[in-house]
């Protein structure tokens, strides 16, 4: 089964915890927000959407 995490640009404050949090490195800042560099590696843990305080993150399965 493949995840898809995505970020909601707009609610995004760029606080780095998803960044930070992830244990295979799917998110990276650019311009100030978090970005799915690599989407395909996501396990589908949902510690991003956990740590998110602004509820930017949402995983969907593929």
């Amino acid at each position: 089964m493949a995840f898809n995490p995505i970020v909601d640009e707009s609610k995004c404050v760029g606080c780095e915890e998803c960044v930070d949090v992830c244990p295979v490195q799917v998110f990276e800042m650019e311009d100030g927000k978090s970005h799915p560099v690599n989407a395909e590696e996501c396990m589908g843990c949902e510690s991003c959407v956990e740590v998110c305080e602004e509820n930017a993150i949402v995983v969907e399965e593929d």
